[in-house]
């Protein structure tokens, strides 16, 4: 086998197509990964559109991957052909996967042995795909930035891929109150299914006062903005109690834009904090959960797609066609 069939993407013509490339070997500290799944991120349709252009002219996207270990390179401890892998979604915070380097919307790829995670039998491949990054992003945000804290009131603007999760995340840090806002109602249905205990509409009701209503006017302790848009950031602050934090993880080019007063955004002691990245260990933490059942990712994936058809799943993603919660291409 000399060539592999991988998603291309042309930083010059915005163009994503499939082709026939040459097949890497690994080198010292390499492993070749055979890729049985990838998702499609919500960064990924920002890179496509050319709203986050990636520093290479060309690029395989894709840095949610998972797999089986093909072949291993020299210098590489313990990792042997054979093993069911997910691949780290980048070697740093300024190197990502499929934007840096190629990822994973190919058949094979090729990355440093220290980027794999072990996954256990038990852990569909697709769902394993999805953790390093759908899963792991919420879960620093909530956990390591926003600092959830037992018993506190936790609103979650955007129940996408992402927001899914955080719901999750959210219940199982020990938030008492979880409040959900999303315009799409197949969306508020997924937050209620996997546990927020109201879930609004922002197009339908007064965000602000129904959220004091449902908190004894107290506000929301934790906010977190998924969803890339800027008017939900300035509502998710509005809606913060006292010493309130908000979390930005929605990815957006939006200027951050505020109406609060600041003397009010002092007095009440809030915080808006930004976020890109989890802490090391956390995706072998997120594996073990769903191993052991406390994290469920049955219902995280809703498309699965042939690699040939990757560039419909992108469209799919931008244009939230047929409720897109984690779609996964498969080569």
């Amino acid at each position: 086998m000399s060539t592999i069939r991988a998603a291309r993407f042309d930083r010059a013509s915005r163009q994503l197509t499939v082709q026939d490339v040459p097949i890497s070997e690994p080198g010292p500290g390499e492993v070749l990964v055979r890729i049985e799944a990838a998702g499609i991120c919500g960064s990924d349709v920002h890179m496509i559109k050319g709203e986050f252009p990636p520093p290479l002219e060309q690029v395989t996207p894709g840095h949610e991957a998972a797999g089986t270990i093909e072949r291993v390179g020299s210098e590489v401890p313990l990792w042997q052909a054979g093993q069911r892998v997910a691949l780290l979604a980048g070697k740093s915070s300024c190197m990502v996967m499929g934007q840096a380097y190629d990822g994973g919307w190919a058949e094979y790829v090729v990355v440093p042995h220290y980027l794999l995670v072990a996954v256990p039998e038990n852990v569909p491949i697709e769902q394993a795909a999805i953790i390093p990054d759908a899963v792991a992003t919420p879960f620093g945000g909530i956990v390591h930035r926003g600092q959830l804290r037992l018993g506190e009131v936790v609103g979650l603007w955007g129940i996408g891929g992402l927001g899914q999760h955080a719901v999750q995340i959210a219940r199982l840090s020990g938030a008492r109150l979880i409040i959900a806002i999303d315009p799409i109602q197949a969306a508020r249905q997924r937050a209620l299914a996997l546990g927020a205990n109201h879930a609004l509409d922002p197009g339908a009701v007064n965000v602000h006062e129904e959220v004091m209503r449902l908190t004894e006017n107290k506000g929301i302790d934790l906010a977190v903005e998924l969803s890339g848009s800027g008017s939900a950031l300035n509502q998710a602050v509005s809606c913060l109690g006292f010493h309130g934090r908000a979390v930005i993880i929605g990815m957006s080019t939006e200027p951050v834009q505020l109406t609060e007063q600041s003397v009010m955004f002092g007095y009440n002691n809030h915080s808006m904090l930004g976020f890109d990245g989890g802490k090391e260990g956390d995706v072998e933490t997120l594996i073990r959960l769903a191993a052991s059942g406390q994290l469920d990712f049955s219902r995280s994936v809703s498309h699965v797609l042939p690699l040939e058809e990757v560039a419909r799943g992108v469209e799919m993603l931008s244009k939230k066609i047929d409720n897109p919660a984690r779609i996964v291409v498969k080569p």
